[in-house]
């Protein structure tokens, strides 16, 4: 199945754990809401880093996705790998395994995320087992 919409995104900076301070690496919060056939909000974590050439980086992140998708109300999570190599993108979004709840329970499957004019859209192929 498919489920397709939009979301909005909250990004806040974070301070480094402790003994990081010089690793330069990035943490922020995530706060999402999800508009479409996925009628949720989203609560994660981001660490990134930057390359030392300019348009290189990369992140990972953890988001608890709850709300409804397609109807079926419950909880999942989401984990992020982000690639940027010199300018080329890399993303992949997956389904953490067993992490559905409630009518969620069995949820696989990996989103697309895709910007357009500064407003960000979802595209998520996923089953339910």
């Amino acid at each position: 199945m498919q489920a397709n919409g939009r979301f909005e995104v909250k990004l806040a900076p974070q301070p480094p754990a402790p003994g990081l301070e010089q690793a330069n690496l990035g943490r922020m919060t995530i706060d999402k809401q999800f508009q479409g056939d996925l009628e949720a909000t989203s609560l994660g974590e981001m660490l990134s880093a930057m390359g030392q050439v300019q348009g290189s980086a990369g992140y990972v992140a953890i988001e608890r996705v709850t709300g409804t998708l397609h109807g079926k109300s419950g909880s999942f999570v989401l984990q992020h790998r982000g690639v940027m190599d010199r300018g080329v993108p890399e993303l992949s979004v997956t389904v953490v395994p067993d992490s559905g709840t409630e009518a969620l329970s069995g949820l696989s499957g990996s989103m697309q995320i895709r910007i357009e004019e500064g407003k960000h859209y979802y595209s998520f192929d996923y089953m339910l087992s």
